[in-house]
């Protein structure tokens, strides 16, 4: 059995990890544009450093812990020897790893790590970054300063992983889709790569676009659905 799991923001809002997107279509009084954009990093990297620092340091703060969903989908994935299994999460948190899930694909980057914009390499990182920020690399060079943002996917960015996804989708007997909206693609587009004999299972609080999509949907906390959907598997 191939089981294929796509994650999004509601499994980790009841970690206490607040969600990008506000009812006013703003982040935190701030527009997508300004703090999720290339062009807004180049705008103003001040703003878009600051707004990932502050995450950054949420997402590292004691109260902020796997929860009952992100652990029942550790303990599949160990125990999970009939067939393959990819995680695939639109989140930027770290909570499915610590949790310990391995096969883990964060197709939206990572808030733990940053990138040189310049070479592309990468590197984990648990400090707030700015523009005076010395390159791992070369810290003594002072021409590198700066050169690292955050390791996420903005708008008009390719999402990550995109290939790895489909062939996971394309052989996948079971599909869950657990606390994600259906509104972004491409992800909201994956339960309609996988093959008619797949069974599609969506958990989240409410209906989503892609709810028809589905074989089954369930209503409920991921906390306590996602156990015992896996339970039954």
């Amino acid at each position: 059995m191939n089981v294929l799991v796509l994650t999004g923001a509601g499994i980790s809002a009841e970690s206490g990890i607040p969600t990008f997107r506000g009812a006013d279509g703003l982040w935190e009084g701030h527009r997508v544009e300004q703090v999720a954009s290339p062009q807004g990093f180049d705008a103003d990297p001040v703003l878009v450093h600051r707004f990932y620092n502050l995450r950054r340091r949420k997402l590292q703060d004691p109260s902020i812990q796997p929860n009952a969903a992100h652990v029942a989908l550790a303990d599949f994935e160990r125990g999970h020897q009939s067939g393959d299994f990819l995680l695939v999460t639109q989140n930027i948190d770290n909570l499915h790893q610590r949790a310990g899930s391995k096969r883990v694909l964060p197709m939206h980057g990572e808030l733990m790590k940053v990138r040189c914009i310049d070479t592309g390499e990468l590197f984990d990182w648990t400090d707030d970054l700015s523009l005076e920020t010395p390159h791992p690399a070369d810290p003594d060079n002072a021409k590198l300063r700066g050169r690292l943002r955050p390791h996420v996917v903005w708008f008009g960015e390719v999402p990550l992983g995109l290939e790895s996804i489909e062939r996971a989708a394309r052989k996948a007997d079971v599909f869950l889709a657990i606390g994600t909206s259906g509104l972004v693609y491409p992800a909201a587009g994956i339960v309609s790569q996988t093959p008619v004999h797949c069974r599609r299972i969506e958990i989240n609080l409410d209906d989503t676009p892609a709810s028809g999509a589905f074989d089954e949907t369930i209503r409920g906390r991921a906390s306590e659905e996602v156990p015992r959907v896996l339970a039954s598997l």
